[in-house]
């Protein structure tokens, strides 16, 4: 399958997943975005600028999200998260 430019499926690699802190970490990447950037897991959507959206689709080590961008023009914001998700934000794992 080809992967839409505006997407990146990623997975959790910390230890801890998608807890406040990377949750908190993510969404100011996302605040950043000229339009909307979403997280998807398993059919469920997150608004990417909301700790409390992000922590709700409780996302643990291991699972498998999509990050998406609305605008093109918003790429270096997607780039920047998914380099942040592959470092396990920064967690000592």
């Amino acid at each position: 399958i080809m992967e839409d430019i505006k997407s990146r499926t990623l997975m959790i690699v910390n230890d801890l997943g998608l807890h406040a802190r990377s949750a908190a970490k993510l969404a100011k990447l996302a605040e950043g975005a000229e339009k909307g950037v979403w997280i998807l897991k398993n059919g469920e959507t997150a608004d990417a600028t909301s700790m409390l959206d992000i922590m709700t689709l409780a996302c643990p080590k291991g699972t498998e999200i999509t990050v998406r961008i609305e605008d093109e023009a918003d790429m270096d914001t997607l780039e920047r998260i998914a380099v942040l998700i592959r470092s396990g934000f920064g967690e000592d794992s």
